[in-house]
């Protein structure tokens, strides 16, 4: 896609926007990708932090990297004792064999695989893992199927098995899915919306005429200052290291090669029409 790169790096013209709208990330799938005992974990593209903030919780000790600053400024603001680092999935700030854990919540289909998978595995020790998620919206659901057709579905997840087994840097990718309800309403839909590629690149006359779609299918089927839950399918995948020959490694990450220079912060340095209104349970 030509306008990837774009797209891949539009959320920080609408950071605020996208940690008031985006769904967190439910506490059950984190335990799930990264294990209910504390490890050292790497995110990657962890954006404002939605699942820094539920790894935190687990105990588990985080390392968060982003493309964009601007990005990363929001997870700061909330999280202050978490190291962050200006960085891409494909020259990650960290030595060989340095984590445990290795996850990426909504951002690995803006990887190019061919480079971030080698780097992710270098960096992950004997037995680590790569661990991925993404929220997607329940589209089962008519009211939820026709909000999908306003918004786009550009940003939705493909199943990443395949990419992954093509690596050879994995063993066998196990996954599963975790129901949960994000209470939108018609302020936070607009966030939701606005934080999202294909409408963030939008010129204003675009933008604004998005929105009013948006806001005119809210107040038809919408229940005002009540809001209405969202559900999501919070779509888990984790893979463990594939066992590599003496000697072996990834890609060392040499700051002296072409691209951004990774910059640490906050810690170790860079190393059908009908309508439901209500879903139940």
């Amino acid at each position: 896609m030509t306008d990837q790169p774009d797209r891949a790096l539009s959320f920080g013209s609408v950071a605020e926007a996208y940690d008031r709208g985006r769904p967190t990330y439910p506490r059950e799938a984190a335990a799930w990708l990264v294990g209910d005992e504390p490890v050292v974990v790497l995110e990657v593209g962890a954006g404002t932090g939605k699942l820094t903030e539920a790894l935190l919780a687990l105990g588990h000790e985080v390392h968060a990297t982003d493309p964009d600053d601007a990005m990363l400024a929001r997870l700061r603001a909330r999280l202050p004792d978490v190291p962050t680092s200006v960085a891409s999935a494909e020259r990650l700030p960290a030595a060989d064999a340095s984590y445990d854990v290795v996850v990426a919540g909504q951002a690995f289909h803006w990887f190019d695989h061919e480079r971030a998978l080698p780097e992710i595995a270098r960096v992950l020790r004997p037995g680590g893992r790569l661990a991925l998620v993404w929220n997607e919206r329940d589209e089962r659901i008519p009211w939820v199927k026709r909000l999908g057709a306003i918004i786009g579905s550009q940003e939705q997840a493909t199943d990443p098995t395949e990419t992954i087994a093509a690596s050879g840097r994995f063993g066998e990718v196990e996954r599963t899915t975790f129901k949960h309800w994000q209470v939108i309403d018609r302020e936070s839909v607009q966030d939701l919306v606005v934080s999202r590629s294909n409408v963030a690149t939008l010129d204003h006359d675009a933008r604004q005429a998005k929105l009013a779609e948006v806001l005119a299918f809210y107040d038809d089927y919408g229940r005002g200052m009540d809001g209405m839950q969202l559900p999501y399918d919070a779509s888990c995948f984790r893979a463990t290291t594939a066992d590599r020959p003496e000697g072996a490694s990834g890609a060392p990450t040499d700051a002296t090669d072409a691209g951004s220079t990774p910059t640490a912060t906050g810690g170790e340095p860079a190393g059908t029409d009908d309508v439901l209104l209500i879903d139940f349970r």
